[in-house]
């Protein structure tokens, strides 16, 4: 293992050695320990910069997307030059985590996490950190998890307030217990509608690394076993206590929808329109009104009880009552789906 400045390789992690709980014996650990980070845009920059700074020996860090000017007010791994030369979220965390920490592995996969990959992704790893930005992927990393027997760490913030919640196959709840179906599009906020403050990022990713170092370290005792809500801004602090569901779907009858594609969202080319039709994973009924007051602050809106037109940037989404949505100005289906999680909702 290499060195720095001739010093041994524990001299690195000496303050986080001197922690009993951790000690050599847990140090040890984490460096042989595995870990998929799906998400590298705020949460998963922070946590993965958590991790790496540990010494988790193995980090996959996944994510489809591209690094914007936008980003850099809370995705703490990117720099102006990452959003100027359009680097891909994952390339760019690699570099500035081989930085800090060049004693550990690191793989970059730049692609959609999907029914296709997913098992893929988290078979090999001993934890799944969750950086995602919709409910259907971690609904889709829920069920591999359950299936493939990995314990993963949901976590979630939008404006000033955030959530996590441990997850252990077999011992806790999953998240089908807690959330039952899949909330409604456009019940939920996304960042790209109400925003979301840095602080909170912060808070909820730390959480997350936090609870995570704690597993693979083997103090799995001091693993938070309830739901955290936090509101930094309204200094709120809220703890749940989620029972497993004895007749839910995922982790007790092992029907994987997600899983199988069976919900996956589904994306049609419209030949010559350079657009794509986007269909939402399940029947939905939109309140056209609510979305666009939501909207209207991000770029113009305009429609009628049928349908409602959202211009922004190069974009024009039309967007219907049923949840379905065609996405003007792009040619690449994973952008369709994007830009339809962003501000339909998901």
């Amino acid at each position: 293992m290499a060195v720095i400045a001739d010093k041994p390789w524990w001299e690195r992690y000496s303050r986080q050695i001197l922690f009993p709980p951790i000690g050599r014996e847990g140090q040890e650990k984490l460096l042989q320990s595995r870990v998929a980070v799906i998400g590298m845009g705020a949460l998963g920059t922070v946590s993965a910069n958590c991790l790496a700074r540990a010494g988790v020996g193995f980090l996959r860090l996944v994510d489809r997307d591209f690094v914007e000017p936008s980003n850099l007010q809370r995705q703490i791994l990117f720099t102006e030059d990452d959003a100027n030369k359009v680097m891909p979220k994952a390339t760019a965390a690699l570099e500035k985590l081989a930085a800090v920490n060049s004693n550990i592995t690191y793989e970059a996969i730049i692609d959609d996490v999907n029914h296709t990959n997913i098992l893929d992704i988290i078979s090999d790893v001993d934890l799944v950190l969750d950086a995602t930005d919709n409910f259907e992927i971690r609904f889709l990393i829920n069920e591999a998890s359950v299936k493939c027997n990995k314990p993963w760490i949901y976590g979630a913030c939008v404006a000033s307030y955030g959530i996590t919640f441990s997850i252990i196959p077999g011992e806790t709840a999953c998240l089908h217990c807690f959330f039952g179906d899949l909330p409604a599009h456009a019940a939920a906020e996304t960042c790209d509608t109400a925003g979301v403050l840095a602080p909170i990022v912060n808070v909820i990713a730390s959480l997350q690394a936090m609870e995570a170092l704690k597993y693979l370290s083997g103090n799995s005792a001091s693993l938070n076993q309830q739901v955290l809500f936090i509101d930094l801004w309204q200094n709120e602090w809220t703890k749940m206590t989620v029972s497993r569901s004895e007749d839910c779907a995922v982790c007790v009858n092992k029907k994987y929808q997600y899983l199988s594609g069976e919900m996956e969202q589904q994306s049609t080319y419209l030949c010559g329109r350079e657009a794509f039709q986007v269909l939402p994973s399940r029947r939905v009924n939109l309140s056209l009104g609510k979305l666009t007051d939501r909207l209207s602050a991000l770029g113009r809106v305009t429609g009628n009880e049928y349908l409602i037109k959202f211009n922004v940037d190069q974009y024009e989404i039309i967007i219907f009552p049923d949840g379905r949505a065609i996405i003007k100005g792009t040619a690449d289906p994973k952008i369709a789906r994007s830009l339809y999680a962003r501000y339909v909702g998901g």
